[in-house]
């Protein structure tokens, strides 16, 4: 149907894939340990709005760009690669525990500051993962696997692949974080271990950036 053969077999390929951890992975951990379960659901949002993204451009083909031009796939890389280590750093930097004084602009009267914080966490999600270069690549290596060749409407495959690998993704990543969240509540209560839990996050994010930046081809 639509193109789709052996949907089963992608949806338990898509359940080990997500198990497997990856850049997206530690950031949705990192925010919610260092943060709590409400950080860490809307890095959740944000990951999984960026796996949307790759979608897309992998229907309308515009991920074959990266693949044609080692030009695009470099500077795409370094723009995620420099990201993730300028969020490390700034969290590196910081000297307040409190989630809503990091890295954060300041809030008007009438905009909430969980507003302010929720969002700049989801939108650093979606950033991680859409300048990360491997994704695109991987989606256009994985998914044609599962797509007939013969079917004149690849795209809408592509994107029925695309939303059920984002389905799955989305169901485990928010366990992950609840469990991040939980296992790390104790900790967050105590200011002192809350600004120490922001270094290690801050360090993770740079390692994270390095090792895109490191990563061959």
């Amino acid at each position: 149907m639509f193109g789709i053969e052996n949907y089963l077999g992608f949806v338990l390929a898509a359940i080990l894939l997500n198990l497997t951890p990856g850049t997206d992975t530690m950031y949705i951990i990192t925010r919610s340990v260092s943060h709590g379960s409400a950080a860490g659901f809307y890095s959740v949002l944000g990951i999984i709005s960026g796996i949307l993204v790759h979608t897309v451009f992998a229907a309308l083909g515009l991920s074959i760009i990266l693949i044609n031009s080692p030009l695009a796939f470099t500077i795409v890389k370094y723009i995620g690669a420099s990201y993730l280590c300028y969020l490390g750093i700034k969290m590196l930097m910081s000297k307040q525990p409190s989630l809503l004084a990091n890295h954060l602009p300041k809030s008007s009267p009438s905009v909430p500051a969980n507003s302010i914080a929720h969002w700049q966490i989801y939108k650093q999600g979606v950033l991680t993962n859409v300048f990360n270069p491997k994704v695109a690549l991987f989606f256009l290596a994985f998914f044609p696997q599962f797509i007939d060749p013969s079917y004149a409407h690849s795209a809408l495959s592509f994107l029925i692949l695309g939303l059920s690998f984002a389905l799955t993704g989305f169901v485990w990543c928010s366990c992950l974080a609840l469990l991040a969240s939980k296992f790390s509540a104790n900790l967050r209560k105590n200011p002192a271990i809350e600004v120490l839990l922001n270094k290690i996050s801050g360090v993770v994010f740079i390692g994270l950036g390095v090792k895109l930046l490191t990563e061959k081809e």
